[in-house]
């Protein structure tokens, strides 16, 4: 079944996490669509039962569809640690706490890292991207994009584990690099280009 297109108009991203609606909303501007953020909207952030990425973006992107009658768009992503067997992976926001404090998560992977003795310390960010509709059709686009992990924190752009994660290839990590060169190479933007092929 071939994906269906968005021809403009308003597009609910589905998501209270305010670095994300502006990371999206960056990356939906040449489409002439307007995004609207979940939060905006006053929807409620459904429950992520999903066990999987791709399980969970089409539960958010579904429920917020379905409330608000529009186009939805939902992104869930996190990060996998090779050395602590994926973690946080789905689970990554939940690592940050009810505060949604990342250096606090960041802090956490750092000690487990240490308490498993395994000097691996390779990573992949996953993001799955889901564009649903009212009537309960999905189309669902998966990123990925590898790394390492170093330790302090460095940069102070981007959000979550960004100041964490440097790209294979790179000497820099995502919370120092400019937003337009993340844009270029991240697991959402690997993602938002199938996305973007299929849809718009």
């Amino acid at each position: 079944m071939s994906a269906r297109r968005v021809t403009g108009g308003r597009l609910v991203v589905a998501t209270h996490n305010p670095g994300k609606v502006r990371e999206i909303g960056d990356l939906l501007r040449p489409f002439h669509v307007e995004p609207v953020s979940a939060g905006e909207l006053g929807l409620p952030e459904p429950e992520e039962t999903g066990t999987t990425f791709r399980a969970n973006a089409e539960l958010k992107a579904l429920a917020a569809a379905t409330a608000s009658g529009l186009p939805a768009l939902a992104d869930d992503s996190g990060l996998s640690v090779a050395a602590l067997g994926g973690e946080p992976g789905i689970y990554s926001a939940r690592w940050a706490g009810p505060g949604k404090d990342f250096r606090v998560a960041m802090e956490k992977i750092e000690e487990l890292l240490a308490a498993s003795g395994s000097p691996d310390r390779s990573a992949h960010f996953t993001c799955a991207l889901s564009l649903a509709w009212p009537d309960g059709h999905v189309d669902t686009f998966e990123g990925h994009i590898h790394g390492a992990l170093v330790w302090p924190p460095r940069g102070t752009r981007g959000f979550g584990y960004d100041p964490i994660f440097v790209a294979d290839g790179d000497s820099i990590t995502f919370g120092e690099m400019d937003p337009d060169a993340k844009h270029a190479i991240s697991h959402r933007a690997v993602a938002f280009r199938q996305l973007i092929d299929a849809c718009f």
